[in-house]
């Protein structure tokens, strides 16, 4: 693994990778071709990640306008289809080779080593393994490549999750964070003794546990004071089929150079310094399908490039600070969305929530918080909860009470297979060229 190894020496083979990376697209991708051929692009002359700056990006309206044509593989290679969410509505899909799965495989094998996973473990994933999602197949095919003994029980359904604890005794769980407050809650209800079952470590999807600091954040913490677990934090996408796990230092999520060549760029394109936050740009290597050059996945984070206490060289990535299209202007405050779910996750009177963002009269951002609270919530909640923002965030949206069930009801439409706890109903100016 070239994780492991000199950073010069890591960064040369890396170099050979994405050269025979530019050539493929070259020869295979009437995208790329037309891409090229507009803005002058020798791909023999991109000698260096450097050289990678002579290249315009990749957007998801590309993906989402010329979907089709990312393909480099005729019809009968595809072997799965998986599809995400796209900026102008319809989803994107993504056709992915037989190559392309053993690839997916092996980045969640050594994704899931770096979190001390080892064969014989046994994983019970909390994830879908449907819908067109790429994840949770993705789990699967890397821990039965590394060996380890895996539970397919699909997200939700916590009387379901306890009976398969109680039953397999799996040693690992695989989820999003905020679902183990809600298993938590269950088992405590219900008279579940959870802090003597079998789960000594659970691995995180979909939302930040810890701080830029990486320290634990209020979400991390609440889940850390009513289960002594191990947790780890992993990000990923599907555009880009790589996956970015911390280590039991918990200091970033691990970079994969063999797979992933990653730059950091502010709002004009310009590079990003180290330690500072600035939008994730991805070039995957080794994709068969539809491999993506200079991709802007959207995501704000901030990158370290010191050798981690694990032994690993390659660089980190910070816990995601949120989205570039999300960015919040609420009362003179910049702030990115995560900031107000790790406010509502912490508070005990809330059971579920879903943060609305739009316009003001003045052309500002405005912001509502819609609760369902739970049956023991008492006293004034929505000054508890604007006393909350104001410590944590120095700003308070405004807050309405709803009905629980119309609450959850928007956290999960029938055809979404993430949890919704954003709509942004601010009106986008699209980039259609």
């Amino acid at each position: 693994m070239l994780e492991y190894m000199p950073v010069e020496e890591a960064k040369r083979l890396q170099e050979k990778k994405m050269q025979v990376a530019l050539q493929y697209l070259s020869d295979r991708s009437p995208f790329y071709r037309r891409m090229f051929r507009r803005h002058s692009v020798e791909v023999g002359t991109i000698r260096c990640i450097e050289d990678l700056r002579l290249i315009p990006f990749t957007t998801k309206q590309d993906l989402q306008l010329h979907n089709s044509d990312f393909l480099c593989v005729p019809n009968e290679k595809v072997i799965d289809y998986i599809t995400t969410s796209g900026t102008l509505g319809d989803p994107v899909t993504f056709a992915m080779t037989d190559k392309d799965l053993d690839r997916l495989a092996y980045n969640e094998k050594i994704s899931f080593q770096c979190t001390g996973t080892q064969p014989g473990d046994v994983v019970q994933l909390m994830t879908t393994l449907d819908k067109r999602f790429m994840a949770g197949l993705a789990y699967f095919l890397g821990l039965r490549a590394l060996g380890a003994g895996v539970i397919r029980v699909g997200a939700g359904i916590p009387e379901l999750q306890w009976d398969t604890i109680r039953r397999i005794k799996p040693n690992t769980i695989m989820c999003v964070p905020s679902f183990i407050l809600h298993i938590i809650r269950y088992a405590e209800e219900n008279g579940i003794d959870y802090r003597q079952s079998s789960v000594k470590k659970v691995v995180c999807i979909g939302e930040n546990l810890r701080e830029q600091d990486f320290s634990l954040n209020l979400l991390g913490q609440r889940i850390r004071e009513k289960w002594d677990v191990a947790l780890f934090s992993t990000y990923a996408s599907t555009e880009m089929a790589t996956t970015f796990a911390e280590c039991e230092y918990g200091c970033g999520g691990h970079h994969h150079p063999e797979l992933i060549i990653c730059e950091l760029v502010d709002e004009h394109g310009n590079p990003v310094e180290e330690g500072k936050v600035g939008e994730l740009v991805v070039t995957t290597l080794g994709v068969e399908g539809m491999p993506l050059l200079r991709f802007k996945t959207g995501d704000m984070v901030s990158v370290h490039a010191a050798p981690c206490r694990c032994g690993r060289t390659s660089m980190r990535i910070s816990p995601v600070v949120g989205r570039a299209n999300h960015l919040i202007k609420l009362k003179g405050t910049t702030l990115y969305p995560p900031a107000l779910f790790d406010v509502l996750d912490n508070a005990p009177c809330v059971d579920c929530y879903v943060v609305e963002v739009g316009s003001s009269d003045s052309g500002t951002d405005s912001v509502t918080v819609r609760i369902g609270l739970r049956p023991e919530a008492a006293g004034d909640v929505v000054k508890e909860l604007k006393d909350r923002f104001r410590a944590k965030i120095r700003v308070t949206p405004e807050v309405e009470i709803c009905p629980v069930e119309v609450i959850r009801k928007i956290n999960s439409p029938d055809m979404s297979r993430k949890p919704v706890k954003l709509i942004d109903k601010r009106k986008k100016i699209l980039n259609l060229e």
